[in-house]
């Protein structure tokens, strides 16, 4: 029979060896972990902004859907709905879009002798418009070589095709069967416990129906200011192209602004030089002003977040998981914000002068109160 030192060494071994071997599988199943999210990373991606692209349909899915509608024919209506203006919107600009490049890029070594003709004379700018004309052919020969590359410009646009028919895909079903899904969450919770997770839901579908409408509006303002300018300018297409800076550099996350701006400018370079450099001059002004001046009041209305906060979160989400993080950022920390508000408690503010704004001391709310109450009863007294 073993001694009990044996046996405790018999048992501190066993339990080593069950200790080592948890440890083994459970740094396995980690790095398996860590490599699916690795390769599932883009569709990860995809799946999240459908979800939420699903959280700002399906207010309106839900309002045909107590008319009487199916679900699943309001989301097809909503979605036709879309189609027809996003359709519409690229054919506008479409034909507008091949024709000012293409002539962009056959006369870009005349533009170039222009604009540096033009900052010589106007800003005392002394470019040899000789080395710009080189530059400018170089470019062009670039640009030719990158149109010229027709099989990976067609691989470019099959894989956004894919993406963009992955994103609808999950966008209605998630729109459509929002009930059936959150039907599915709740079965499996305590009806105390349905509530809480029905509560963050609605959050999380009113925080994102916010930021939709906070960027409508914003698109809405760009797309008209611009298109006063363009006007103002007498750069042609002034309609359209106000309609294509509005609703790109709103909803095209973080290269969206650059990718507005192109558009407008090329069309003004092909009409003139000093045009050209007004446009540029009036978006980048303008971008400015939507930063600091328009923007921040209508995000702490409409989505309720802080500017700086807004700001970082964007910056955050692009650093996390790519451009789209920027678009995802603004409603998940407005969800966020939102839960935290509803479920953490608040406290009676103590007297302090660094909670006043002008750096007084601040009344408490009860004494505040007496002290209009006073000033009342006087007055009516006298």
């Amino acid at each position: 029979m073993a001694s009990p030192t044996e046996q405790a060494s018999e048992r501190f071994t066993r339990r080593l060896r069950e200790v080592v071997v948890a440890a083994v599988v459970g740094v396995f199943l980690l790095m398996t972990l860590l490599w699916l999210l690795d390769r599932l990373r883009g569709l990860l991606v995809l799946a999240v902004f459908s979800l939420f692209c699903g959280f700002a349909l399906e207010p309106a899915v839900n309002r045909l859907a107590r008319r009487g509608w199916g679900r699943g024919r309001a989301t097809l209506v909503v979605f036709l709905a879309l189609a027809v203006v996003f359709s519409a919107f690229g054919a506008l600009l479409g034909s507008i879009v091949v024709q000012q490049v293409t002539d962009l890029v056959k006369n870009l070594d005349d533009y170039a002798r222009e604009i540096a003709d033009f900052l010589d004379e106007q800003l005392g700018v002394d470019l040899s418009s000789t080395d710009v004309a080189g530059q400018a052919g170089t470019v062009g020969q670039f640009s030719r070589s990158i149109l010229g590359g027709a099989l990976g410009f067609g691989a470019t646009v099959l894989t956004l095709l894919f993406s963009l028919l992955t994103v609808a895909t999950l966008t209605f079903y998630a729109a459509k069967d929002g009930p059936a899904m959150r039907r599915a969450v709740c079965r499996m919770l305590p009806p105390a416990t349905q509530r809480e997770v029905l509560r963050a839901w609605e959050i999380a579908i009113d925080r994102t129906a916010a930021y939709v409408y906070y960027r409508v509006i914003l698109a809405s303002i760009s797309a008209l200011v611009h298109w006063v300018a363009l006007v103002a300018l007498d750069v042609p297409f002034a309609v359209s192209l106000g309609l294509w800076v509005g609703l790109v550099s709103q909803f095209v996350p973080t290269v969206g602004t650059y990718i507005a701006g192109v558009v407008p400018v090329a069309v003004a370079l092909a009409e003139s030089p000093r045009t050209a450099l007004w446009v540029l001059l009036f978006i980048v002004i303008y971008q400015q002003v939507e930063n600091y001046v328009i923007s921040p009041p209508l995000s702490a209305k409409t989505m309720k977040i802080h500017p700086a906060l807004g700001f970082v979160a964007a910056i955050g989400g692009v650093a996390l998981i790519g451009p789209l993080g920027a678009l995802l950022a603004l409603p998940v920390v407005a969800t966020i914000q939102s839960f935290l508000t509803v479920y953490l408690p608040e406290h009676d503010m103590v007297e302090d002068e660094l909670l006043s704004d002008d750096g007084g001391p601040v009344a408490d709310a009860d004494e505040a109160a007496e002290a209009e109450a006073e000033a009342r009863e006087q007055a009516d007294s006298s």
